[in-house]
């Protein structure tokens, strides 16, 4: 019987996983798939039990910023917060689906920047789904706000995508260096996608929304639970400029708040607890997985020396081929893997600082072309299917291919001014 070599094995478990994730097929959740195929890596012995265990290790930082912004979503979700804020949203739009999508696409940016992408996919998505509820509208096109701004935005600071945190590692540039370097690619990605969003969205954006709200006050509950968001947003700033790790603070976060509003109320946590996606989690501990069973195929070591040598010879040419590289690769296998590889490049060679930030525009802007190409939209589709929502992979990729090329290209030749 012939033996498969380990290499081509892991190359074959890694694609039929990474379609598995993609496609659902028989609509089996995307974190069955990715276990299972890094379980059966395992099984056949092509990565050994002590390394798997140590790749599912390395997203601790990841699992708990998860945590604690999950626990936080739901929690303003059962309190009322997202109900008061689509409403108050609803009413300043007076009417207009026009003025509606402009003001989601503004709270968007915003979120993200200051509270990371996933927060905009966990946070902000029930919000906006509530507000298109209350408003009578079709809420696909804002909730395509929620995604695709989750990932144009994501570079705008340090802390606007744990990716970020995974590409530079050690080697983070100073905060105004980071300014000075992604303020106009972030600029051109931002802009080119609210372009492109409101021309495909046109049609039904200009439907006009009910205007009969009546805003009811806020719950002692959900002030506490928007208190909680808010510190929770000062405290990943001041850690970021800190250069610490997010994941323990967000996740201190979420937790306190969520005990502080179930005492007052005393309640018991455990529905809070149970309406948590917790899917999520083992979905990107098996990416991990199978991202360290491809790097002991050796691809990534002859990546990085391979992007080096064009580095030397042609900084601007390697720029550019780090930047679409990775925004394909995000797209194949997702950006959170393709984030480690990036990261892991960097550790392997030295790269111009053009070329690393090209690499991570790549990672953060170029999953918006598929549904399963980040984290963050990965986090979207769980939260609109808990609304009734569906989007297929093939209906988000028609949309993706028109909004993600202008802006990554935007971005790249924004980044050579």
């Amino acid at each position: 019987m012939p033996v498969i070599d380990p290499a081509v094995g892991i190359w074959i478990v890694a694609a039929v996983a990474t379609c598995g994730v993609i496609l659902r097929p028989w609509r089996v959740p995307e974190y069955v798939w990715a276990l299972l195929g890094a379980l059966l890596l395992v099984v056949l012995g092509w990565i050994p039990p002590g390394t798997a265990l140590k790749a599912v290790a390395e997203g601790g930082d990841v699992y708990l910023f998860l945590v604690g912004m999950m626990v936080l979503a739901e929690l303003a979700r059962r309190q009322g917060l997202f109900d008061w804020l689509a409403m108050y949203a609803v009413q300043h739009a007076r009417g207009s689906g026009t003025r509606l999508f402009n003001l989601v696409f503004l709270v968007g940016t915003l979120v993200t920047v200051f509270l990371s992408n996933d927060a905009t996919a966990v946070v902000l998505t029930p919000a906006v789904y509530a507000a298109c509820r209350a408003a009578k509208a079709e809420p696909l096109p804002y909730l395509f706000i929620c995604a695709f701004i989750a990932n144009a935005a994501s570079f705008v600071l340090p802390i606007s995508n744990p990716a970020n945190l995974v590409v530079f590692g050690t080697q983070m540039p100073p905060l105004l260096d980071w300014l000075r370097q992604f303020t106009l690619p972030s600029l051109a990605a931002i802009g080119l996608t609210y372009l492109v969003l409101r021309l495909t969205q046109r049609r039904q954006i200009t439907q006009p929304l009910a205007t009969a709200i009546e805003l009811q006050p806020l719950s002692g509950g959900a002030r506490l639970c928007a208190l909680g968001i808010m510190v929770t947003a000062l405290v990943l700033v001041s850690t970021s400029a800190l250069d610490q790790p997010l994941g323990l603070p967000t996740f201190c976060a979420g937790l306190a708040t969520a005990a502080l509003v179930h005492l007052g109320q005393r309640r018991s946590p455990l529905p809070l607890l149970k309406g948590v996606a917790w899917g999520v989690l083992p979905l990107v501990a098996g990416l991990f997985v199978l991202v360290e069973a491809v790097a002991q195929t050796g691809l990534i070591e002859r990546l990085a020396h391979g992007l080096a040598d064009l580095a030397r010879h042609d900084p601007v040419q390697a720029s550019w081929a780090a930047g679409l590289g990775s925004a394909l690769a995000g797209n194949l296998m997702n950006n959170l893997p393709t984030g480690l590889i990036a990261g892991s490049i960097g550790h392997i060679v030295q790269l111009p600082t053009a070329t690393t930030a090209a690499l991570l525009i790549g990672v953060d802007l170029g999953p918006n072309l598929s549904i399963t190409g980040s984290l963050a939209t990965l986090l979207w589709l769980v939260a609109i299917r808990r609304e009734g929502e569906h989007v297929g992979a093939l209906d988000f990729l028609r949309l993706g291919v028109l909004v993600m090329p202008p802006a990554l290209l935007g971005a790249l030749l924004a980044l050579h001014i």
